[in-house]
């Protein structure tokens, strides 16, 4: 186990080519599930926790892991699941979402397999702990779920949604000087990453367009040109880079590729911070990365669209 990730830095070239490699893990049950390796820090045996007091009820107590002090989440129960009990044969993934270290409580890790991004797919209607899904993917003809992390975490620290009234005012003041759609074009397979942002837009007076991943961005796109320009439709695209069967890298690269949409302003968005990121923001031609979810943030880089 202390090896299976030693080669995730030469894992690297595979993002922007709409591939991914899972780790696949399990829960308390059969079923398989799995998590992006590039979010994946590192996978322990789970080590002595201690339990904090008025602590949230899916924390299942904190660990001190490479000299910092860890959260570590019961993602049994956090799904619905019963409490995981035997803590220690459990395992541990350690991950980075929404520029913070999170680890998560699973019964064991099996395997990292390499993916396109194409197999992955939206859950199916009436899928089982459906609201906690994103997608869901086939490995040895069987199913994987990937689970909605960021509703996870919502549910325990709920992130503050307040925007500065300035950037709105801003955005009014150059809209006095160069007319600006208010339309954006928004794409997320996290139901609650979706909400968030709508809500963001909606409080600088923009409507919003949402769909799910970047496959289906890149169609309503491209059925929007046929109707006449892109450019008096919506003012940008903000997207997801984690998405079923199109990811926002190679949604961007398309774009870029297709005469009717090429100057789109695109702004990639995603739980999974670092200098990565910027990179392959430069490499596809995306005009910003923004790490999820900060709201001045994600404000100020709407606003840069129309003020610089």
């Amino acid at each position: 186990m202390s090896g299976i990730l030693d080669s995730v830095n030469q894992r690297t070239q595979l993002v922007g080519q709409n591939r991914l490699e899972l780790l696949t893990f399990r829960l308390a049950g059969r079923q398989r599930y799995g998590i992006n390796v590039f979010k994946v820090k590192e996978v322990l045996q789970c080590p002595k926790l201690t339990s904090m007091p008025n602590s949230h009820r899916l924390v299942k107590g904190i660990a001190h892991i490479r000299g910092n002090t860890v959260s570590v989440i019961d993602l049994n129960l956090a799904i619905g699941g019963r409490p995981t009990t035997d803590i220690e044969k459990s395992f541990v993934v350690i991950a980075e979402f929404n520029r913070t270290i999170q680890a998560f409580l699973v019964n064991s890790v099996e395997r990292i397999v390499n993916m396109h991004w194409e197999a992955i797919l939206p859950p199916p209607e009436g899928a089982g702990k459906a609201n906690y899904l994103t997608a869901v993917t086939t490995i040895d003809n069987e199913m994987v779920e990937i689970l909605d992390v960021e509703k996870i975490l919502a549910e325990i620290a709920p992130v503050d949604e307040t925007m500065d009234a300035s950037i709105s005012e801003e955005i009014s003041r150059a809209e006095q000087e160069k007319p600006i759609v208010r339309r954006i074009l928004i794409a997320d397979d996290s139901r609650v990453a979706r909400k968030q942002i709508e809500r963001a837009i909606a409080s600088l007076d923009f409507e919003v367009i949402s769909v799910i991943d970047g496959k289906e961005a890149y169609e309503k796109l491209v059925e929007m040109a046929a109707e006449g320009s892109i450019y008096d439709q919506i003012s940008m695209v903000i997207s997801d880079i984690e998405m079923p069967e199109m990811d926002g890298y190679t949604l961007t690269a398309e774009i870029r590729r297709n005469p009717d949409l090429k100057d789109l302003h695109v702004i990639l968005h995603s739980s999974l911070s670092g200098v990565f990121n910027q990179a392959m923001v430069e490499r596809v031609g995306a005009n910003t990365f923004i790490a999820k979810f900060n709201p001045e943030e994600f404000g100020n880089a709407v606003k840069s669209a129309f003020t610089n």
